[in-house]
């Protein structure tokens, strides 16, 4: 799996949220990530390293930065 994280990806966690849905989009990047669900809209800021691991699978990947 690719370790390049880009604002707009859509991704799946291993477990799901408590309101059912298991499906994020990342609205923030750094040394910490921030993702919000799709479901209920709760967002949730993660450390880059718990996020590698909670991530199971990239749904939709977010629009290339322009550099």
């Amino acid at each position: 799996m690719e370790n390049e994280i880009r604002l707009g990806d859509v991704i799946q966690t291993r477990k799901p949220h408590p309101c059912g849905s298991d499906t994020w989009v990342v609205i923030r990047t750094g040394a910490d990530i921030k993702i919000k669900c799709q479901g209920c809209g709760r967002i949730v800021m993660l450390d880059r390293e718990v996020f590698l691991k909670r991530r199971k699978k990239l749904i939709q990947q977010g629009p290339i930065p322009n550099a």
